[in-house]
């Protein structure tokens, strides 16, 4: 995540959350937001409601690694906040089941370059 800002702020969430377009999956939402920076910035909000703090970890873990998979992909110049569905077992936090997601998500809201190199 080297050209990635990770947001940390209150607000910043609540202005991404508020102001962004919600894209929805089977396991993880997704809400985007152009900031009009050179940096994208990224933030993960996982619900104390979904387990204990090594489950919602095990699950920040997946999703961060799942972004640095796909991060030069992605067009500079927005604000992602990555949701956990509280619908959604934690059994199904799976490494290949957040990556389809978050790919056709991605794909869903047109933020992906398929000029870029992919490595």
């Amino acid at each position: 995540m080297f050209k990635t800002k990770m947001l940390k702020k209150n607000y910043e969430f609540r202005k991404v959350l508020s102001k962004g377009k919600h894209y929805s999956g089977k396991y993880i939402e997704i809400v985007i937001l152009k900031n009009n920076k050179k940096n994208t910035c990224l933030g993960i909000a996982i619900s104390t409601k979904i387990g204990k703090a090594v489950v919602r970890n095990h699950i920040k873990r997946l999703i961060r690694e799942v972004y640095k998979i796909t991060e030069n992909k992605i067009i500079d110049g927005y604000s992602i906040v990555f949701l956990w569905k509280k619908s959604v077992a934690i059994e199904n936090a799976t490494f290949n089941n957040i990556k389809s997601d978050v790919e056709m998500i991605f794909d869903k809201a047109n933020i992906i370059n398929y000029e870029k190199n992919i490595d």
